[in-house]
C-alpha cells in the first residue's frame, strides 16, 4: 500500500506516439493498492481507464463515484467501485490480494478547497502541451516539462494544490492500513 499524487497512464495522442506509463502495466502484475488522486490530469484519462479495465486492476472511488483528475475533483468518468471507508477498501484489498490478482487502485479527490478550477486547469494543461509541442519535448522529457510549465502558468497555484492532494492521499493510505493491520491481527 502506498500513496502517490497521481499515477501516469496513457498520454494524449498515444494513439500515434504510444506513449503509455509503465505504471499501467506495474499496476496489473503487482499486488499493491495505490491511493491517488486518479491520473495526472495532463493525460488521457478515459484511455487510461480502458487500459487499467484491458489488464484488470480495479478503480475504486474512495468517498466518488467518479474518477479524480488530479487538480480536479472528477473526470466526470466513473469508477468500477465506490467504497466510503477505509474498512471496506482493506476488505478488498484482502481478496484481490489473496485471489492471486495483480493491484487495486484507489481514487481519493483533492479536498475540495484545494480543487483548482476546472476550465482555468484545463486551459492552462493546453497551453502547457502547446508549448511542449513547440520546443519538441517528448517521450520521458514530457511529464515532467508539463508539470513544471503548468507551475509556471498558474504562479504557483498548481504546486499548491498539488502537495495539498499528495497530504490527503497520506491520510487515506494510513487509515487503510491501520484498517489492513486490524483484518489481519
Amino acid at each position: 500500500l502506498f500513496a502517490t499524487g497521481g499515477i501516469g497512464g496513457v498520454h494524449r495522442g498515444a494513439e500515434q506516439t504510444f506513449d503509455i506509463s509503465a505504471d499501467l502495466e506495474e499496476l496489473s502484475r503487482t499486488p499493491v493498492a495505490v491511493v491517488c488522486a486518479g491520473a495526472k490530469a495532463i493525460l488521457d484519462i478515459p484511455k487510461t481507464l480502458e487500459v487499467l479495465e484491458t489488464k484488470g486492476v480495479p478503480v475504486i472511488g474512495f468517498g466518488t463515484d467518479t474518477f479524480p483528475a488530479f487538480w480536479m475533483r472528477s473526470s466526470g468518468f466513473p469508477v468500477d467501485r465506490r467504497l466510503d471507508t477505509p474498512e471496506a477498501v482493506a476488505e478488498l484489498i484482502d481478496l484481490q490480494f489473496g485471489l492471486g490478482l495483480g493491484g487495486v487502485l484507489i481514487g481519493n479527490p483533492i479536498p475540495e478547497a484545494d480543487a483548482m478550477d476546472p476550465d482555468f486547469i484545463g486551459r492552462t494543461i493546453d497551453a502547457a502541451i502547446l508549448d511542449a509541442d513547440r520546443e519538441g519535448v517528448s517521450r520521458k522529457a514530457l511529464t515532467p516539462y508539463l508539470l513544471k510549465r503548468i507551475i509556471e502558468l498558474t504562479g504557483g497555484k498548481s504546486l499548491v494544490s498539488n502537495i495539498a492532494l499528495v497530504e490527503n492521499n497520506v491520510r487515506v493510505a494510513t487509515a487503510i492500513a491501520v484498517a489492513l493491520a486490524a483484518r489481519r491481527q
